[in-house]
């Protein structure tokens, strides 16, 4: 009976040592040495990729996009875009569904409808012709061939921070009217802040509209 009590105990120490030590490893040591690995080498990804306005202040992530919308009417179920700034692409797949209608971080998806759904056709046509509209100034009118695919479709997850190069392009001069700038200066936030492709053959050119639109900010600020 003391032997079994004996080899117990010695059992049920031996468990709370490797339990001791394994917490003591995997719930202090490592977590300690990923942080410092990851703020000495990659602080601002460790961080998680915070944008800075000029005066200092966190405007978001470079990772999540944002919606630059007016603030909603009576009524209304859908927010008008805020068409100073530059628009990123659709959210949500363009439909109205109960999955992410406002660049919520809690939830993201798509609608998850085929190429030949109706009413993903019926969509893409509606906001082809918005973007088509509302990126038509004075002295510049948008063609339907120039208008690309990412400004009338969202991506997988609805929330892509980026848009292509041309969807920038396009709208240049809506933005530069908007905000009393010269269409020379609009141009060249947006050539500063194109990014190529990752290593010179990952992915596509991309405009991170965040960026963007905090550059563009700072340029009305400083006019």
């Amino acid at each position: 009976m003391n032997n079994s009590v004996s080899n117990t105990a010695r059992l049920l120490g031996a468990g709370l040592r490797a339990l001791l030590v394994l917490t003591l490893v995997t719930g202090v040591l490592y977590p300690l040495a990923v942080t410092g690995i990851g703020q000495g080498l990659f602080p601002g990804r460790a961080n998680g990729s915070e944008i800075t306005a000029a005066d200092g202040k966190v405007v978001g992530s470079s990772l999540i996009g944002q919606a630059y919308n007016l603030p909603f009417k009576d009524g209304q179920e859908t927010p008008e875009p805020d068409l100073k700034w530059f628009q990123g692409r659709p959210a949500n797949g363009l439909g109205t569904n109960s999955v992410n209608t406002q660049y919520e971080l809690i939830l993201s998806g798509a609608t998850n409808r085929s190429a030949d759904n109706a009413d993903l056709v019926q969509w893409v046509k509606d906001a082809k012709a918005a973007v088509i509209k509302d990126n038509s100034v004075d002295g510049y009118t948008v063609a339907p061939a120039d208008v690309p695919a990412d400004a009338v479709t969202s991506s997988g997850s609805g929330l892509d921070p980026n848009i292509s190069p041309q969807y920038a392009e396009i709208q240049v001069h809506r933005v530069a009217e908007r905000n009393g700038l010269p269409v020379a200066k609009v141009d060249q936030l947006v050539d500063a802040h194109t990014d190529g492709r990752q290593l010179g053959f990952l992915g596509e050119p991309r405009v991170n509209v965040l960026e963007l639109n905090t550059a563009l900010k700072a340029a009305v600020a400083g006019r």
